[in-house]
């Protein structure tokens, strides 16, 4: 189905400029951009007084397929994804099984391929077990590997408490290494001392401090550390600390980093204050940690010391989230209202739509090498979405569309609302309605 479509007057937001033009939208590519005479063979959307962002692409999902899909699965979350602007997103291992080979992999992107409304990709998971055949493939023209997740498989997953593994790894492995950065050894204590004050109960507002600074500060210094060592590249997921920010550069263009970060929206969103009205709803690992935190990292996303938005997008059941602390899972569903996130910071004064399109958009497309995809420039991906800075709306369990039901922003009101979202060219969401005979596509890596 070739889809044609010709958005006119619309307010372009794109490398740094914001800039009212035309854009012809044929074939799953812009086109053109610029001043357009309407045609008749082309739908027109009259872009007046609206925004166009490129489709949002975010870097760290859980979309729980294959094996857990009683909390999410790959057409669900996508939806909720483009219904928030998200045209692309890239998964993490901990599916059942882990994706710790190729043809797991494959067999994931083979679903995707079946199901996904937006545009996909997957990381190979990586540890202790496996390092020696990750090792083997040629790396060159995977998204990256991680160990994010896999520690709820079992213990001494993580690279973080295995310094030879991870040494070996860096040492070897061409492939960006995208690591959850916490001491598992570290947290353990924490959770030793506080069981003996509260046994199994412990109050949720102690989580920031059993999964503390310190764990998170001390893993993420060793591993830069072990990464400036074999010039490896790495990226460091979810930062929670303003301490953590420090250890990062902003002196040269994200293009010539080796070591890289993120900042997930509930990180700025949320600060330990919360942690009384939300209880385990906001639990994650990393734990959402002080105001001081939350602006720190608000800060180096603006100085650029940190590099994209994520959402660390983790759904749960509401059972499986209400348990008492050391069974209620951890993570929260995201994705769907990231971008409604960022804008309202934006309505806030606090970051402008040019940086938003730059750390949701520009980045992740620069920073893992995504083929013609992040930018709107004429000959890329048609991936767009269309907002509306003047348009309230509260989220509520209506408008959730997460498998598993729920939402921590249950109740907010947002004043901005995504209204179109395009991938590949083809109007996949349109004011609540979505378009679902179109699938995505897989993430391509360009040639270095």
């Amino acid at each position: 189905m070739r889809a044609r479509t010709l958005i006119k007057n619309i307010s372009v937001v794109n490398e740094g400029r914001i800039t009212i033009a035309d854009l012809l939208i044929d074939n799953r590519l812009i086109q053109k951009i610029g001043s357009i005479n309407s045609e008749s063979k082309a739908t027109v959307i009259d872009g007046t007084g609206k925004y166009l962002f490129p489709g949002i692409m975010d870097a760290q999902v859980h979309f729980r397929e294959p094996g857990l899909t009683h909390k999410g699965d790959l057409y669900t979350e996508s939806k909720a994804a483009v219904a928030g602007g998200v045209t692309s997103f890239i998964d993490m291992p901990n599916t059942i099984p882990n994706a710790l080979t190729i043809d797991i992999l494959n067999e994931k992107y083979r679903i995707a391929s079946e199901q996904s409304l937006a545009n996909f990709g997957f990381f190979l998971g990586v540890n202790s077990d496996n390092i020696d055949e990750v090792l083997k493939l040629d790396t060159t023209k995977l998204l990256g590997v991680s160990d994010d997740g896999l520690y709820f498989t079992k213990k001494g997953n993580l690279l973080a408490d295995n310094p030879e593994t991870m040494e070996k790894l860096f040492a070897n492995c061409k492939a960006i290494i995208v690591i959850h950065s916490e001491k598992e050894q570290m947290v353990e204590e924490n959770e030793s001392f506080y069981r003996e004050k509260y046994g199994e109960n412990i109050p949720i507002e102690f989580h920031p401090l059993i999964r503390s600074e310190k764990a998170c500060y001390e893993a993420t210094k060793r591993a830069i550390d072990l990464a400036g060592k074999y010039n490896a590249r790495l990226h460091i997921l979810h930062l929670s600390t303003e301490a953590e920010t420090h250890l990062f550069r902003n002196d040269i263009p994200l293009q010539q980093k080796n070591v890289t970060t993120e900042v997930s929206v509930h990180h700025l969103w949320f600060s330990d204050k919360d942690y009384k009205r939300l209880g385990s709803l906001i639990k994650w690992n990393p734990a959402i940690k002080t105001e001081k935190d939350r602006l720190g990292l608000l800060k180096a996303l603006l100085d650029d010391r940190i590099d994209i938005v994520t959402t660390d997008h983790a759904p749960h059941t509401m059972e499986e989230k209400q348990k008492p602390y050391f069974e209620s899972m951890s993570g929260a569903p995201m994705v769907q209202h990231s971008l409604n996130i960022m804008l309202e910071f934006h309505k806030q004064g606090l970051i402008s739509l040019e940086k938003i399109a730059e750390k949701m958009c520009h980045n992740p497309a620069i920073l893992y090498r995504i083929e013609k995809r992040g930018f709107i420039l004429e000959g890329y991906f048609a991936d767009l979405t269309i907002v509306d800075l003047h348009s309230s709306w509260a989220v509520s369990k209506e408008n959730i569309l997460y498998k598993c039901g729920w939402s921590p922003l249950e109740g907010t009101t947002f004043q901005s609302k995504v209204t179109h979202t395009f991938v590949n060219g083809n109007l996949i969401y349109e004011s609540g309605l979505f378009n679902e005979e179109v699938k995505g596509k897989a993430l391509a890596v360009a040639d270095n």
